[in-house]
């Protein structure tokens, strides 16, 4: 494995150029690129968070396109993700807009769904959560999630904890552009500081919301 050196500023060129040269030819012709700006950086990057967070996998480059309307073949975000649990865990993306840090869980059955709706009901694990929540936003990250319009059929309208009943999924990001930092060694400790900052949402999913 290569040793992390960072994440070079050509990362966020190629996605500049894929975004207006989405097909396969331009693809072929650079795919070197994507190997060395893109694909081995994150690998190395996450190799050195893993003793911290556990193993992590990047995602495919293609695009699933069988059932949209966009046929452009490629993504043109490369994200990884470390799994704590299956939908549950931490978040990178590199695109052309630069670096998105992110953590929670985005994949929801009925029976995962009432786990988390009673989590959130009983006043003590719903507390926790929802000073998490606070602390994870006043910490710069935006709370998001698919969410209901409304409190779910069998809950108060005026729950104390209304807001965090309406979700089906919860996680939060951050967009921080292009920092000096992702281009050295120290983006290995800014990352982990990031998602340490995301563990208690993490932890908390994991324990009350997994699958």
């Amino acid at each position: 494995m290569t040793t992390f050196q960072g994440i070079p500023a050509g990362a966020f060129g190629f996605y500049e150029e894929l975004q207006d040269n989405n097909n396969r030819e331009w693809w072929q012709e650079h795919k070197a690129g994507y190997q060395s700006l893109v694909k081995e950086p994150l690998a190395a990057l996450l190799a050195e968070l893993e003793p911290r967070f556990g193993p992590a996998k990047l995602f495919r480059p293609n695009r699933d396109i069988r059932f949209s309307e966009d046929k452009s073949p490629y993504k043109t975000a490369q994200g990884a993700v470390a799994s704590v649990q299956e939908g549950v865990g931490y978040y990178l993306q590199i695109s052309a807009d630069g670096l998105l840090v992110g953590g929670g869980y985005h994949s929801h059955t009925p029976a995962q769904l009432a786990r988390y709706r009673n989590s959130v009901d009983a006043s003590g694990t719903g507390e926790a959560l929802r000073h998490i929540v606070e602390a994870v936003a006043a910490a710069g990250f935006t709370v998001e999630g698919e969410k209901l319009k409304t409190v779910p059929r069998g809950y108060a309208r005026e729950h104390p904890r209304a807001e965090l009943l309406k979700q089906k999924a919860l996680s939060a990001s951050v967009g921080l552009g292009r920092p000096e930092w992702l281009a050295t060694p120290g983006a290995v400790q800014e990352i982990a500081e990031l998602w340490e900052d995301l563990r208690p949402l993490v932890d908390w999913v994991s324990r009350h919301a997994a699958p």
